[in-house]
């Protein structure tokens, strides 16, 4: 990934991992999600925008903060999304993500697959949780990685998958179980492929 212009702190559980937190320490620019701001606020800290619909932001907060709320009340999106349109909207394309993971299942799974969304917005996106990240991809990729290192790939519109550098072979999976548990033999490995897919690599 390029240097990261912006993080969005979402609104599941709070990054607890050093990486994840290492990335929201070092942001040049914060967006909270609706309710992710009360606990970054709590931990001391700012953020440079507040995107939602406001219903789970603290009273306290959203009267302290008014200046940072960027109100959005669409129902048709989460505020995962409105934040990532509200980034593009000042041309910041390479966006890392926090805390969007844990607390309901229904929106993990939510938060996650809309990463696709958002690389075919033309966003340089990943998702890093306190276990790994989320990388959305398009065609083939390389990618550096650790001896042994974990990787999981999950399949969305990808046609023609191969891989160099890992220990299973990957084919043009249907099921998203299909492509979990896979292991780097090097330091780096390649999917090729045509289309698009989900890569997840364990810290």
């Amino acid at each position: 990934m390029k240097e990261i212009d912006a993080v969005i702190l979402a609104n599941g559980d709070y990054p607890s991992a050093p990486l994840p937190l290492q990335v929201l320490e070092k942001a040049p620019y914060v967006v909270c999600c609706d309710g992710g701001a009360n606990e970054y606020i709590a931990k001391g800290h700012l953020p440079n925008a507040i995107i939602g619909d406001g219903d789970s932001l603290s009273e306290e907060n959203r009267t302290k903060y008014a200046p940072l709320i960027h109100h959005n009340p669409d129902q048709e999106t989460n505020d995962q999304t409105k934040a990532v349109q509200f980034l593009l909207a000042q041309g910041k394309k390479h966006i890392a993500i926090v805390g969007a993971t844990g607390k309901r299942e229904d929106h993990t799974i939510g938060n996650i697959s809309l990463l696709m969304e958002y690389m075919r917005m033309g966003m340089d996106v990943r998702s890093y949780t306190d276990y790994g990240v989320f990388i959305p991809c398009k065609d083939t990729v390389t990618f550096g990685c650790r001896k042994g290192q974990q990787v999981s790939i999950f399949n969305f519109t990808a046609r023609g998958m191969k891989s160099k550098g890992l220990a299973y072979p990957i084919y043009d999976f249907t099921s998203w179980w299909q492509g979990t548990l896979n292991r780097c033999t090097d330091t780096s490995f390649t999917i090729e492929a045509e289309g698009e897919y989900l890569v997840y690599l364990n810290y």
